[in-house]
């Protein structure tokens, strides 16, 4: 089956491999980055001064839309993890991991539609993003740490069989989580990223567009690289973030607004990359009940690593493309993936 929505801006992490590197010498006008902002842009615009109230007092703000989750905290394998969760505690559990560089905020739309379903849906923020599991040696952001993060939380919340969703880095822990606690795990559900085996393989491989579309790892992986996305007003990180809604750049920057957070973010990278290749051995085949979606506008992630996953799936599987949509699919198509994902839970055992 194929979605199609109107074409969002694209993925420009591979942008950032030529305007980063040395920097924060952006293009000018790099497509739907801060430096689209015109020379202009600090005066004030005409329509928004007239909409001053007469007395000069600050206009009331709009009233934010209520919150269909609520905030929680889960102490979890020597760390605590903070976390959003929707739906009945005895509901079956679904865990939502995020991507890099997001937080559990990312799955805002899927989570209050996941609790109404009857699900008790639970969206940590993952080791590094929140405050009291960030360790400091890079070493601790091994992914099969990561991916007992993810075990030791449904231990926590008395999940001892979950689901398990991941998007981007996330969807590369849940597909580790989909295999190392397969007896455990009713389904998985990953986002944008292929299976880590079909990932390596066309990394590898010369005829393949991944190779180049990864490049940003290069500098992904140089230990200061926090510094140079968050110079100027975390100009590159923002960067990054271009097309996703104000209220989202918000959210990640509040977390993400530091060097030593955003460095712990980073950690990902460098302990999981090397080269431009993954580290570590091969995962090896998913048995459970897998749901892979991937967009066709990823600039990050090429069409024949997702092609590829079907290869390592020898449990039920379904393969999803949405047209039109950049890396950011849980974000710029929530329709889509939230109705995918109830689809998807259901049909498990």
């Amino acid at each position: 089956m194929r979605y199609r929505l109107a074409m969002k801006t694209t993925t420009p992490c591979a942008l950032l491999s030529g305007c980063l590197a040395l920097g924060l010498a952006c293009g000018d006008g790099a497509q739907g980055g801060p430096a689209d902002a015109s020379p202009d842009a600090g005066a004030p615009d005409a329509a928004a001064s007239d909409a001053q109230p007469a007395d000069g007092g600050v206009p009331d703000a709009a009233e934010p839309p209520p919150e269909s989750f609520e905030r929680i905290e889960i102490a979890a394998g020597g760390l605590v993890f903070d976390a959003r969760a929707a739906g009945p505690e005895d509901g079956e559990l679904v865990l939502l991991l995020h991507g890099f560089p997001e937080t559990s905020f990312e799955w805002r739309d899927q989570l209050g539609a996941l609790g109404d379903a009857g699900y008790r849906a639970v969206a940590p923020d993952q080791r590094g993003y929140s405050p009291r599991a960030r360790p400091t040696d890079d070493d601790a952001y091994e992914i099969s740490l990561l991916v007992d993060d993810v075990l030791a939380i449904a231990d926590a919340l008395g999940g001892a069989r979950f689901h398990v969703v991941g998007h981007d880095w996330g969807a590369a822990v849940a597909w580790g989580v989909a295999k190392l606690g397969e007896d455990r795990v009713r389904s998985l559900s990953a986002f944008s990223v292929p299976h880590p085996d079909a990932f390596r393989q066309v990394l590898a491989d010369p005829t393949s567009c991944q190779n180049e579309a990864s490049s940003y790892f290069d500098m992904f992986v140089m230990p200061d690289y926090a510094d140079v996305l968050l110079r100027g007003d975390a100009f590159g990180l923002r960067f990054v973030y271009a097309g996703l809604p104000d209220e989202a750049v918000d959210e990640y920057l509040s977390v993400l607004g530091t060097r030593e957070a955003l460095s712990a973010a980073l950690a990902w990278y460098r302990a999981n990359v090397a080269d431009r290749m993954l580290r570590g051995g091969e995962l090896g085949n998913i048995t459970v009940p897998t749901l892979f979606v991937w967009s066709d506008g990823d600039t990050a992630l090429c069409r024949d690593g997702a092609d590829l996953t079907a290869d390592f799936v020898q449990g039920p599987y379904r393969f999803e493309v949405i047209e039109g949509v950049s890396h950011w699919i849980p974000e710029l198509a929530p329709d889509e993936s939230t109705a995918l994902l109830l689809e998807h839970l259901a049909a498990a055992p």
